[in-house]
Protein backbone atom coordinates (compact mmCIF):
# COMPACT_ATOMS: atom_id res chain seq x y z
CA UNK A 1 0.00 0.00 0.00
CA UNK A 2 1.28 3.52 -0.95
CA UNK A 3 1.34 5.87 2.22
CA UNK A 4 2.15 9.21 2.58
CA UNK A 5 5.47 11.16 4.26
CA UNK A 6 6.34 14.22 5.34
CA UNK A 7 6.60 16.92 2.24
CA UNK A 8 9.87 17.98 1.54
CA UNK A 9 10.92 20.66 3.99
CA UNK A 10 8.67 19.87 6.75
CA UNK A 11 9.67 17.89 9.88
CA UNK A 12 8.28 17.15 13.54
CA UNK A 13 10.00 18.21 16.54
CA UNK A 14 9.90 16.14 19.52
CA UNK A 15 9.95 18.43 22.23
CA UNK A 16 11.39 17.08 25.57
CA UNK A 17 8.24 16.46 28.08
CA UNK A 18 6.04 18.20 25.45
CA UNK A 19 3.67 17.73 22.51
CA UNK A 20 5.57 17.06 19.12
CA UNK A 21 5.09 20.45 16.99
CA UNK A 22 5.15 20.59 13.35
CA UNK A 23 7.81 22.58 11.55
CA UNK A 24 6.51 23.80 7.93
CA UNK A 25 8.83 24.25 5.15
CA UNK A 26 7.78 28.25 5.44
CA UNK A 27 10.16 27.70 9.39
CA UNK A 28 6.59 28.26 11.09
CA UNK A 29 6.72 25.73 14.12
CA UNK A 30 2.44 24.53 14.85
CA UNK A 31 1.35 22.68 17.37
CA UNK A 32 -0.03 19.25 16.46
CA UNK A 33 -3.37 17.70 18.75
CA UNK A 34 -2.23 14.43 19.06
CA UNK A 35 -5.07 13.31 20.72
CA UNK A 36 -4.44 9.56 21.86
CA UNK A 37 -1.88 8.75 19.55
CA UNK A 38 1.69 9.08 20.72
CA UNK A 39 4.21 11.62 18.81
CA UNK A 40 6.44 8.37 18.15
CA UNK A 41 3.93 6.81 16.22
CA UNK A 42 3.48 9.64 14.60
CA UNK A 43 6.28 10.57 13.12
CA UNK A 44 7.04 6.49 12.47
CA UNK A 45 4.00 6.66 10.33
CA UNK A 46 5.03 9.76 8.55
CA UNK A 47 8.62 8.86 7.98
CA UNK A 48 7.96 5.70 6.69
CA UNK A 49 9.66 3.30 10.02
CA UNK A 50 7.39 0.21 10.88
CA UNK A 51 5.96 0.01 13.97
CA UNK A 52 8.27 -1.06 17.39
CA UNK A 53 5.50 -2.91 19.49
CA UNK A 54 4.96 -6.07 17.62
CA UNK A 55 1.28 -4.94 17.23
CA UNK A 56 -0.50 -5.72 13.71
CA UNK A 57 -1.98 -2.47 12.30
CA UNK A 58 -5.12 -3.60 13.41
CA UNK A 59 -4.51 -4.17 16.97
CA UNK A 60 -3.84 -0.42 17.76
CA UNK A 61 -6.50 0.91 19.44
CA UNK A 62 -5.67 4.23 18.18
CA UNK A 63 -5.22 3.33 14.37
CA UNK A 64 -7.98 5.43 13.27
CA UNK A 65 -6.97 8.53 14.95
CA UNK A 66 -3.80 8.08 13.49
CA UNK A 67 -5.60 7.37 10.18
CA UNK A 68 -7.16 10.99 10.48
CA UNK A 69 -4.06 12.46 11.85
CA UNK A 70 -2.47 11.78 9.08
CA UNK A 71 -4.97 12.54 6.64
CA UNK A 72 -5.58 16.63 8.09
CA UNK A 73 -1.67 16.58 7.12
CA UNK A 74 -2.21 15.56 3.68
CA UNK A 75 -5.07 18.52 3.50
CA UNK A 76 -2.82 20.88 4.91
CA UNK A 77 -0.15 19.85 2.17
CA UNK A 78 2.41 18.35 5.31
CA UNK A 79 2.46 15.13 3.78
CA UNK A 80 2.12 13.92 0.35
CA UNK A 81 1.99 10.29 -1.52
CA UNK A 82 4.79 11.12 -3.84
CA UNK A 83 7.75 13.50 -4.22
CA UNK A 84 6.62 16.85 -6.28
CA UNK A 85 8.01 17.33 -9.74
CA UNK A 86 11.33 19.90 -10.33
CA UNK A 87 9.53 22.71 -10.43
CA UNK A 88 10.93 23.02 -14.23
CA UNK A 89 10.24 19.51 -15.48
CA UNK A 90 8.30 19.28 -18.71
CA UNK A 91 10.12 22.36 -19.92
CA UNK A 92 12.94 23.37 -22.18
CA UNK A 93 15.47 25.90 -22.36
CA UNK A 94 16.79 26.71 -25.41
CA UNK A 95 20.10 28.55 -24.23
CA UNK A 96 22.88 30.89 -26.36
CA UNK A 97 25.06 33.52 -25.28
CA UNK A 98 28.61 33.77 -23.32
CA UNK A 99 29.77 30.46 -22.22
CA UNK A 100 30.96 32.17 -18.88
CA UNK A 101 27.04 32.54 -18.35
CA UNK A 102 25.12 30.15 -20.04
CA UNK A 103 27.38 26.91 -18.34
CA UNK A 104 26.14 28.16 -14.78
CA UNK A 105 22.43 28.44 -16.23
CA UNK A 106 22.33 25.26 -17.96
CA UNK A 107 23.35 23.27 -14.43
CA UNK A 108 20.98 25.11 -12.43
CA UNK A 109 17.74 24.66 -14.95
CA UNK A 110 18.69 21.37 -15.54
CA UNK A 111 19.21 20.44 -11.76
CA UNK A 112 15.79 21.99 -11.42
CA UNK A 113 14.17 19.45 -14.38
CA UNK A 114 14.60 21.42 -17.41
CA UNK A 115 15.51 20.03 -21.08
CA UNK A 116 17.96 22.36 -22.07
CA UNK A 117 19.12 22.96 -25.31
CA UNK A 118 21.98 25.17 -26.86
CA UNK A 119 21.00 27.24 -29.29
CA UNK A 120 22.15 30.25 -32.04
CA UNK A 121 20.70 33.06 -33.22
CA UNK A 122 19.45 31.25 -36.63
CA UNK A 123 17.58 28.96 -34.34
CA UNK A 124 15.53 31.91 -32.28
CA UNK A 125 14.93 33.21 -35.65
CA UNK A 126 13.10 30.40 -36.36
CA UNK A 127 11.19 30.14 -33.49
CA UNK A 128 9.68 33.72 -33.84
CA UNK A 129 8.99 32.95 -37.33
CA UNK A 130 7.29 29.93 -36.62
CA UNK A 131 3.08 29.79 -36.39
CA UNK A 132 2.22 29.78 -32.43
CA UNK A 133 1.78 25.86 -31.30
CA UNK A 134 -0.54 25.36 -28.58
CA UNK A 135 1.04 21.70 -27.77
CA UNK A 136 4.27 24.00 -26.66
CA UNK A 137 3.31 26.66 -25.31
CA UNK A 138 4.00 27.88 -21.78
CA UNK A 139 6.49 24.55 -21.93
CA UNK A 140 9.10 26.65 -23.79
CA UNK A 141 11.66 29.17 -23.00
CA UNK A 142 15.06 31.23 -24.94
CA UNK A 143 17.70 32.36 -22.17
CA UNK A 144 20.17 34.38 -23.70
CA UNK A 145 23.31 36.11 -21.90
CA UNK A 146 25.40 38.44 -22.82
CA UNK A 147 29.18 39.51 -21.03
CA UNK A 148 28.61 42.68 -23.19
CA UNK A 149 26.61 45.37 -23.81
CA UNK A 150 23.92 44.23 -26.23
CA UNK A 151 24.60 44.91 -29.70
CA UNK A 152 21.82 46.90 -31.98
CA UNK A 153 19.28 44.56 -33.76
CA UNK A 154 20.73 41.54 -31.90
CA UNK A 155 17.52 40.92 -29.58
CA UNK A 156 15.15 42.51 -31.92
CA UNK A 157 13.66 39.25 -33.61
CA UNK A 158 13.58 37.48 -30.14
CA UNK A 159 11.07 39.67 -28.80
CA UNK A 160 8.60 38.58 -30.59
CA UNK A 161 8.72 35.49 -28.98
CA UNK A 162 6.15 35.58 -26.83
CA UNK A 163 3.83 36.46 -29.47
CA UNK A 164 4.49 32.92 -30.42
CA UNK A 165 3.60 31.45 -26.73
CA UNK A 166 7.40 31.19 -25.94
CA UNK A 167 9.08 32.87 -22.60
CA UNK A 168 12.19 35.12 -23.38
CA UNK A 169 14.88 36.08 -20.34
CA UNK A 170 17.68 37.49 -21.04
CA UNK A 171 20.63 39.10 -19.34
CA UNK A 172 23.84 40.89 -20.54
CA UNK A 173 26.73 43.18 -19.15
CA UNK A 174 27.39 46.83 -18.99
CA UNK A 175 30.84 47.81 -17.16
CA UNK A 176 30.64 46.58 -13.84
CA UNK A 177 26.97 45.35 -13.76
CA UNK A 178 25.29 42.79 -15.49
CA UNK A 179 21.33 43.08 -16.47
CA UNK A 180 18.52 40.93 -15.46
CA UNK A 181 15.59 41.89 -17.28
CA UNK A 182 12.16 41.05 -16.96
CA UNK A 183 10.89 37.31 -18.35
CA UNK A 184 8.38 38.02 -21.01
CA UNK A 185 6.30 34.98 -21.64
CA UNK A 186 2.97 36.70 -23.48
CA UNK A 187 2.35 39.75 -26.05
CA UNK A 188 1.67 42.25 -23.01
CA UNK A 189 5.08 41.75 -21.44
CA UNK A 190 8.46 43.65 -21.01
CA UNK A 191 10.98 43.10 -24.10
CA UNK A 192 14.40 44.37 -24.95
CA UNK A 193 13.47 47.26 -26.69
CA UNK A 194 10.71 48.36 -23.99
CA UNK A 195 13.79 48.02 -21.47
CA UNK A 196 15.91 50.52 -23.75
CA UNK A 197 13.29 52.57 -24.21
CA UNK A 198 12.53 52.74 -20.34
CA UNK A 199 16.35 53.42 -19.24
CA UNK A 200 17.08 55.77 -22.12
CA UNK A 201 13.60 58.12 -20.62
CA UNK A 202 15.03 57.71 -17.19
CA UNK A 203 18.44 59.19 -17.74
CA UNK A 204 19.37 62.47 -18.58
CA UNK A 205 22.62 61.12 -20.44
CA UNK A 206 20.02 59.44 -22.68
CA UNK A 207 22.27 60.64 -25.85
CA UNK A 208 25.10 59.21 -23.92
CA UNK A 209 23.59 56.23 -23.14
CA UNK A 210 22.16 55.66 -26.79
CA UNK A 211 25.84 56.13 -28.54
CA UNK A 212 27.10 53.87 -25.72
CA UNK A 213 24.79 51.15 -26.60
CA UNK A 214 25.88 51.85 -30.49
CA UNK A 215 29.29 50.89 -29.71
CA UNK A 216 30.84 54.64 -29.82
CA UNK A 217 33.06 53.60 -26.70
CA UNK A 218 36.37 52.42 -25.69
CA UNK A 219 37.13 49.09 -25.22
CA UNK A 220 35.75 47.16 -22.75
CA UNK A 221 38.22 46.63 -19.12
CA UNK A 222 35.72 44.53 -17.87
CA UNK A 223 35.43 43.27 -14.86
CA UNK A 224 33.85 39.95 -16.20
CA UNK A 225 32.10 37.69 -14.06
CA UNK A 226 33.54 35.36 -12.11
CA UNK A 227 32.45 31.78 -10.64
CA UNK A 228 30.49 33.12 -7.92
CA UNK A 229 29.17 36.21 -9.56
CA UNK A 230 28.06 33.70 -12.51
CA UNK A 231 26.57 31.45 -10.08
CA UNK A 232 24.46 34.47 -8.42
CA UNK A 233 23.16 35.72 -12.08
CA UNK A 234 22.44 31.94 -13.10
CA UNK A 235 20.63 31.36 -9.62
CA UNK A 236 18.48 34.74 -10.53
CA UNK A 237 17.68 33.42 -13.81
CA UNK A 238 16.66 29.93 -13.00
CA UNK A 239 14.26 31.51 -9.85
CA UNK A 240 12.89 33.71 -12.56
CA UNK A 241 11.95 31.15 -15.12
CA UNK A 242 10.57 28.92 -12.05
CA UNK A 243 8.19 31.93 -11.22
CA UNK A 244 7.52 31.59 -14.91
CA UNK A 245 6.62 27.77 -14.39
CA UNK A 246 4.93 28.25 -10.98
CA UNK A 247 2.27 30.80 -13.14
CA UNK A 248 1.70 28.32 -15.70
CA UNK A 249 0.99 25.89 -13.33
CA UNK A 250 -1.04 27.97 -11.02
CA UNK A 251 -3.36 29.10 -14.39
CA UNK A 252 -3.76 25.27 -15.43
CA UNK A 253 -4.86 24.39 -11.90
CA UNK A 254 -7.39 27.50 -11.95
CA UNK A 255 -8.85 26.45 -14.74
CA UNK A 256 -9.39 22.54 -13.88
CA UNK A 257 -10.52 23.67 -10.28
CA UNK A 258 -14.37 23.44 -9.95
CA UNK A 259 -14.51 26.77 -8.02
CA UNK A 260 -12.23 29.05 -6.53
CA UNK A 261 -9.28 28.59 -8.12
CA UNK A 262 -5.84 27.41 -6.63
CA UNK A 263 -3.75 28.89 -4.32
CA UNK A 264 -0.53 29.95 -5.34
CA UNK A 265 2.84 30.79 -3.96
CA UNK A 266 2.19 34.34 -2.73
CA UNK A 267 5.31 36.23 -4.67
CA UNK A 268 7.65 38.52 -2.57
CA UNK A 269 8.66 41.69 -3.96
CA UNK A 270 8.00 42.69 -7.97
CA UNK A 271 6.95 39.99 -9.91
CA UNK A 272 8.99 38.45 -12.41
CA UNK A 273 7.68 40.08 -15.72
CA UNK A 274 7.99 43.39 -14.03
CA UNK A 275 11.24 43.29 -12.66
CA UNK A 276 14.39 44.61 -13.69
CA UNK A 277 17.61 43.81 -11.70
CA UNK A 278 20.76 45.40 -11.64
CA UNK A 279 24.06 43.35 -10.09
CA UNK A 280 27.47 44.85 -9.07
CA UNK A 281 29.80 42.29 -10.09
CA UNK A 282 32.73 44.22 -7.55
CA UNK A 283 30.56 43.29 -4.39
CA UNK A 284 27.68 40.60 -5.17
CA UNK A 285 24.46 42.70 -4.33
CA UNK A 286 21.66 43.69 -6.89
CA UNK A 287 18.76 45.95 -7.01
CA UNK A 288 15.30 45.70 -8.32
CA UNK A 289 13.59 48.06 -10.26
CA UNK A 290 9.95 48.21 -11.63
CA UNK A 291 9.34 48.56 -15.54
CA UNK A 292 6.30 48.65 -17.46
CA UNK A 293 6.01 47.40 -21.47
CA UNK A 294 6.01 50.65 -23.79
CA UNK A 295 1.88 50.79 -25.49
CA UNK A 296 2.90 51.32 -29.15
CA UNK A 297 2.52 54.77 -30.52
CA UNK A 298 -0.42 55.19 -33.05
CA UNK A 299 1.40 56.82 -36.58
CA UNK A 300 0.76 60.55 -37.45
CA UNK A 301 -1.50 60.81 -40.49
CA UNK A 302 0.12 61.05 -43.68
CA UNK A 303 0.62 65.05 -44.60
CA UNK A 304 -1.74 65.90 -47.27
CA UNK A 305 -0.54 66.94 -50.84
CA UNK A 306 0.17 71.12 -51.05
CA UNK A 307 -3.06 72.50 -51.85
CA UNK A 308 -5.15 69.94 -51.36
CA UNK A 309 -6.63 71.73 -48.51
CA UNK A 310 -6.66 75.50 -49.87
CA UNK A 311 -8.27 73.52 -52.95
CA UNK A 312 -10.88 72.14 -50.65
CA UNK A 313 -11.73 75.88 -49.14
CA UNK A 314 -12.28 77.14 -52.44
CA UNK A 315 -14.66 74.19 -52.93
CA UNK A 316 -16.44 74.50 -50.20
CA UNK A 317 -16.96 78.80 -50.80
CA UNK A 318 -18.54 78.09 -53.86
CA UNK A 319 -22.45 78.65 -54.31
Amino acid sequence: MTRSRLAPGTGIVTVPGAAPVLRTSGGEFLRIDTGGVTGEALVRRLTGEETSDGRAPGEDPHAAELARLVEAFEAGGYAVFVPPRAPLAGRTVHLLGDPVLTGPVARCAAAEGAEVHRGTPGHVAELAQAPRDDRTEGRVAVVWCLDSPVPEGLWDAADRLPGRGIAWLRCHREGSHSWIEPLAATPGDVTSRHVRLRRLAATPAHRELAAYWAGHRTPDTGPHPTEASAALIAALLTADLIAWADADADADADADAPSGGAVGRQSVGLPARRRLRRIDLRDLTFTEHPVLPVPDVAPLPAPAPVGTRGAANVTEARP
